[in-house]
């Protein structure tokens, strides 16, 4: 594998940076698909979000400094993307945010690409009942394994922040669970 040095350093040059880019998109469209499937929920979705987000990023990369992890930036506008995505189609479908996870769980429940069972459902729907930041902070840590530090860059909250959201958001989660 490419080291994210050098693959930044083709990406920002224009002799290589088709090829490269063909790399960077093999390299994260699957972590980044699952990752903005879990806040968007619904497969088309998560397809026209992770496109809206290779395109961000393609025409970005030249401003990229290097200041994070390339995978850290990345993540951050795939999660912009996602966020950006819901608001507008609450604003487009007249309802509340919490509406529209209400609707997206039952969208997912009729899904043919959600291979989850009842009990899935069961933890997507809790999952739905958090506050953004802790859906956020606890997808990235739960399903996708992130250390806290790598939320902390990608979310930019220190990780004490992202160490009380998840708690509290396991927390919610065990209430959810047990009530229902």
């Amino acid at each position: 594998m490419i080291s994210e040095e050098l693959l930044v350093e083709q990406l920002q040059a224009s002799a290589t940076q088709a090829s490269a880019f063909q790399v960077l998109v093999d390299t994260y469209k699957e972590r980044l698909y699952w990752h903005i499937r879990r806040i968007v929920l619904n497969h088309d979705d998560a397809d026209d979000v992770l496109q809206n987000t290779f395109i961000k990023v393609f025409r970005s990369i030249g401003g990229f400094k290097g200041e994070s992890k390339l995978y850290s930036w990345i993540y951050r506008i795939a999660t912009n993307e996602a966020l950006t995505f819901i608001k507008e189609k609450t604003k487009k479908l007249g309802i509340s945010n919490t509406e529209l996870q209400e609707k997206m769980i039952q969208n997912l429940e009729s899904d043919v690409y959600f291979e989850g069972d009842y009990i899935q459902i069961q933890l997507q729907k809790a999952i739905a009942t958090l506050p953004e930041k802790q859906k956020l902070v606890f997808n990235m840590k739960y399903f996708q394994e992130l250390k806290y530090e790598e939320i902390s860059d990608i979310l930019g909250t220190s990780v004490g922040a992202l160490k009380a959201s998840y708690h509290l958001a396991i927390k919610k989660l065990e209430s959810f669970l047990i009530e229902n």
